[in-house]
């Protein structure tokens, strides 16, 4: 008998032109004065004006923080929270990537708490409720919509991450047609990085289930069979619709079956050196699907026929066979694989394997041990 939780948002709007009736979503969850967070270079592209207009035109008085920042530190949440305070918000609407989305689910908790952002981090630490929210993805790879955390940059280099129910939203809105503009080299690193959610969920070590599990092949049907196409066409609004399915299922199985060494090893590269975290993920997964294959090889080979190729029922063979596939996924999304193209000197490996050690929230789900001499051979073998 399988025994287990999972936590998701209570509702799921996916449909084309779900963005344009956040009015009226607006209107059930009692926000009158919602404040959107977003990044400034998606609020350049006029992609939120009419979304704007629609809930002016409702009555609603909307007010924008655009200042997020990739990664973003803990200043950033610091400002929004005052501006949301001084704006007098009663709800929050986070609108973009996964760095908009974390920062709006921590908004809406210090809208109504009177605490510090610093109080939040870790595990169940958040007091109290929060401001109605509702979070709106404009990339198709965090997952971040559906998922009970949130990371914010600490520091010069480090990450801490908020993980609590409380940070799961009232609505997780999905339009297909905000993703059309991505640019071909962004849709390829989220689209990994949903595609990493899916496989670490599958393989993690703590809180895996049968629901889990079940998103996690699904999500990974869906990108595998949607990501080269969306690179390379990207406005085929049907494979983008797809990719944006995928990745609200990857975050939905992460979310109950926590990620791993992946993500571990991918945080200290976005850290230091301000790589995406899509791409961070990217440059690291082949080489840790290689370091636990030892361990994890009979999920992998499960997970074959996911990415569209016949299991062999051979599992060592299936195994390099779907580690094979998504190297060859990576390299047709055309998106860099050695950390030495990217800038990164060889004297800095030792530095990021210890600082990958440091997220022990993470290498404990991992289904091999993971080291700090596996984490230096690890980025070696990615050099």
């Amino acid at each position: 008998m399988h025994h287990f939780e999972f936590a998701s948002a209570p509702r799921i709007v996916c449909k084309p032109g779900a963005s344009m009736e956040l009015a009226a979503h607006c209107a059930i969850l009692g926000i009158r004065r919602p404040l959107l967070v977003t990044d400034a270079p998606l609020l350049a592209t006029g992609l939120l004006d009419p979304v704007i207009a629609s809930l002016e035109a409702a009555g609603l008085a909307a007010q924008v923080f655009s200042d997020v920042q990739p990664d973003p530190p803990e200043a950033v949440v610091v400002d929004c929270a005052q501006q949301a305070r001084a704006c007098g918000a009663d709800g929050v609407i986070g609108f973009g990537g996964g760095s908009s989305l974390d920062v709006a689910k921590l908004i809406a908790v210090m809208l109504r708490s009177s605490g510090v952002l610093s109080d939040y981090f870790g595990v169940d630490q958040i007091v109290g409720q929060r401001a109605p929210l509702v979070l709106v993805p404009t990339t198709a790879g965090t997952g971040s919509e559906v998922t009970p955390i949130s990371i914010i940059t600490t520091g010069e280099s480090t990450k801490a991450g908020v993980v609590s129910p409380k940070l799961l939203p009232d609505l997780a809105v999905l339009d297909a047609g905000l993703t059309l503009g991505l640019p071909p080299a962004v849709t390829a690193a989220t689209g990994i990085d949903a595609m990493v959610h899916a496989i670490e969920a599958f393989t993690s070590l703590h809180r895996k289930n049968a629901y889990s599990d079940m998103l996690a092949r699904e999500a990974l049907s869906l990108l595998s069979a949607n990501l080269v196409e969306v690179v390379h066409n990207g406005g085929n609004r049907e494979a983008r619709s797809h990719m944006l399915l995928g990745s609200m299922l990857a975050g939905q199985a992460f979310a109950n079956a926590p990620v791993a060494a992946v993500h571990a090893l991918a945080y200290p590269l976005g850290g230091h050196y301000h790589i995406s975290h899509g791409l961070s993920n990217s440059l690291v997964l082949p080489h840790v699907l290689r370091f636990n294959a030892p361990q994890a090889a009979a999920r992998y080979a499960e997970l074959l026929p996911c990415i569209g190729v016949a299991a062999s029922g051979d599992v060592a063979a299936d195994c390099a066979t779907f580690i094979a596939c998504i190297d060859a996924l990576i390299e047709a999304v055309q998106l860099p694989v050695r950390l030495r193209d990217l800038g990164i000197a060889e004297a800095d490996l030792p530095m990021l394997a210890e600082d990958a050690m440091q997220q022990q929230r993470l290498l404990v789900n991992n289904p091999r041990p993971v080291t700090q001499d596996d984490a230096l051979s690890i980025y070696r073998q990615a050099y």
